[in-house]
């Protein structure tokens, strides 16, 4: 309309162009009637994938649930004369794929003493590994941390003994992975009978813990824990590692985690709660179950300075509880 406007009072097509900005041919154009100025959708270009569309369309469909990745497709139109990249078969597998919907991610909350999440994290692999145990209490977020170099069985065991001292109690069950540490074969013995390891059973049976265990592949299960680990990285680890000219080692590690759960970590306004950790670990504690004694007759020994100590037999008139799981049970036949 301003262009109409411009022309009836005169002004020439440059003086119009230089007024308003538009394209000289644009202008013509609409004074001749055959545009209105708006730019329509450009025609898509035809692509080396186009002839590949409808076979595409078909492997999907026929496959169902089951998802084929590009790498395999790709093979298979090559063997038919493809001459294009990945990238455009990714783009368009994108558009005829439907994405798979997001799970509902509920937050669960857990009452005083009832739950405690544990697992591993990975801070460096090669020669000098370095790994944490982390433990979090469901419900105050109170957390234990201790550095290792490997997650076997028994440093598992020996972690879990520390953590459950560093609480001053012992919660109703324990929430984990499914490591070869823990769980030999899932629903081994039907839904929910899993096969544990002994070493590991005998542990939490010597401690009145029950396992529960999370669903493969879903990590958010024990999303507490899981979120602590990027805090500990991010808090701890890292600006530790900055400080330092060579790499932070096991010691070194666990000498500074002890410090910085009492000061920092603990005493923080967390996230998600908006309250200090330490503040509700006051209500939890009542709600822990006391400590029985050393686990299976065996004690700790004294380790050095950021050392793990690792359970070790004694000479104890206290045998394994597993023998006298036996003895209950020829006495019942």
């Amino acid at each position: 309309m301003e262009i109409q406007v411009l022309h009836r009072q005169g002004k020439g097509i440059r003086a119009i162009a230089r007024e308003t900005g538009v394209a000289r041919n644009t202008i013509r154009a609409i004074l001749a009637g055959k545009s209105d100025g708006q730019y329509g959708p450009r025609q898509s270009r035809p692509t080396k994938i186009d002839a590949h569309k409808g076979y595409l369309q078909e492997r999907i469909e026929a496959a169902g649930k089951i998802r084929l990745p590009a790498t395999v497709l790709l093979r298979k139109i090559r063997a038919k004369g493809y001459e294009g990249g990945i990238t455009q078969l990714k783009e368009y597998l994108c558009e005829i794929r439907a994405a798979p919907p997001d799970e509902p991610v509920v937050r669960f909350e857990t009452e005083p003493g009832q739950q405690l999440q544990i697992d591993f994290v990975v801070f460096r692999r090669g020669e000098l590994p370095l790994r944490a145990f982390t433990a979090e209490l469901g419900f105050s977020r109170y957390s234990y941390v201790e550095f290792t170099s490997n997650e076997s069985g028994v440093t598992l065991v020996a972690c879990l003994e520390r953590a459950l001292q560093y609480f001053g109690g012992v919660p109703m069950h324990v929430l984990c992975d499914n490591p070869k540490t823990i769980v030999i074969e899932r629903n081994a013995y039907g839904e929910g009978l899993h096969r544990y390891q002994k070493a590991w059973l005998d542990f939490v049976k010597h401690y009145g813990l029950r396992v529960k265990l999370c669903s493969p592949y879903r990590a958010q299960t024990k999303g507490k824990v899981e979120r602590f680990h990027r805090y500990l990285r991010e808090s701890f680890f890292n600006p530790l590692q900055a400080e330092r000219t060579d790499l932070v080692d096991v010691a070194l590690a666990n000498r500074q985690v002890r410090p910085w759960l009492d000061e920092v970590a603990n005493c923080r306004i967390h996230a998600t709660l908006k309250e200090r950790p330490v503040d509700r670990f006051t209500i939890e504690r009542p709600a822990l179950r006391p400590l029985p004694l050393p686990y299976g007759g065996r004690q700790l020994t004294t380790p050095a300075p950021g050392a793990i100590a690792v359970p070790v037999p004694i000479e104890s008139l206290q045998h394994p509880l597993s023998v006298y799981d036996l003895v209950a049970q020829e006495v019942g036949a």
